[in-house]
């Protein structure tokens, strides 16, 4: 496969940095090709502005959307940017790795995503009408890419649990999965989630990367996060609201992820129970997909 690592942390000697190494020789070993997009040594522009468009004409009120989606159209983007989205198109796997900082990635991402995923090219594609919002979520011009996040956390494992204080580390993450991977139709695989990273002496390390290996090396087999489409059924449109009768018993994020069906029709939630007898802890399996320490 084609598989290509965005990675942004500053520190080469970091464990990022050292986690990014492992990750290129496992995957370079299995006969993988693989490219590196790392953004700090690239000096990554992470601004966007009206200098994305060298044809647009600068005294003009910038509509950034639109002026990407005529740059997209027109071939006249930003070399930088057309690079890495010609990077992105050749992938079968992209994989972001970063540290987790104030809950988010780290502003060099961000900048990375939003000149990047233009318009046209990771959104603002597909129909749009009373019966289709648009090819997204599931749809798009990514569709059958996968895709995967390999996090660090300075936290202890119990600070992200459920009922921690930082909040569940998969709500934490809904925004960039569901929001940026899976928006533009890549599947999501369970992500890899380091906690405590600087705590982490070589006993640890050996355990880390022996899980990173076994997670790099089922890329290809992993089961995604059932991520419910868009266009699927099971949203009301246009309103995009879930339809009654569909995990009325969950709250917050957990509801747009798909259950499964039990032979009476009803929906059966993640943790094998079906509507009508689950209880009120709702137990996602995602959680056991995790692999951390």
């Amino acid at each position: 496969m084609n598989i290509l690592i965005v990675y942004a942390h500053p520190e080469p000697r970091s464990l990022n940095g050292s986690l990014k190494d492992v990750s290129v020789g496992v995957l370079k070993r299995a006969g993988h090709e693989v490219v590196v997009s790392d953004l700090y040594e690239m000096g990554w522009k992470s601004i966007a502005d009206g200098f994305d468009f060298p044809q647009r004409d600068q005294a003009e009120r910038l509509v950034y959307a639109a002026a990407s989606g005529e740059a997209y159209a027109t071939g006249t983007q930003a070399p930088d940017v057309a690079a890495e989205q010609e990077k992105i198109k050749r992938a079968d796997v992209v994989l972001f790795q970063f540290p987790l900082w104030w809950f988010s990635v780290p502003a060099i991402l961000k900048g990375w995503i939003d000149r990047v995923f233009a318009y046209g090219f990771a959104y603002g594609v597909g129909e749009h009408n009373e019966q289709r919002y648009g090819d997204r979520y599931g749809e798009g011009m990514l569709k059958g890419k996968r895709s995967m996040l390999l996090v660090t956390v300075g936290s202890h494992e119990s600070h992200y649990s459920p009922r921690g204080i930082d909040g569940p580390i998969d709500d934490l993450l809904f925004p960039i999965q569901h929001g940026i991977l899976y928006y533009p139709g890549m599947d999501v695989l369970p992500p890899f989630v380091v906690y405590k990273a600087h705590r982490t002496n070589a006993e640890r390390y050996a355990a880390l990367t022996a899980q990173l290996q076994q997670r790099l090396l089922t890329l290809a087999t992993t089961e995604p996060i059932a991520y419910r489409t868009q266009n699927g059924g099971d949203y009301e449109l246009p309103a995009l609201t879930l339809k009654p009768g569909l995990d009325d018993h969950s709250r917050g994020f957990a509801m747009h992820i798909r259950s499964a069906r039990t032979a009476g029709g009803r929906e059966r939630d993640r943790a094998g129970c079906d509507s009508e007898s689950r209880d009120k802890g709702i137990v996602d399996n995602r959680q056991a997909a995790r692999l951390a320490e």
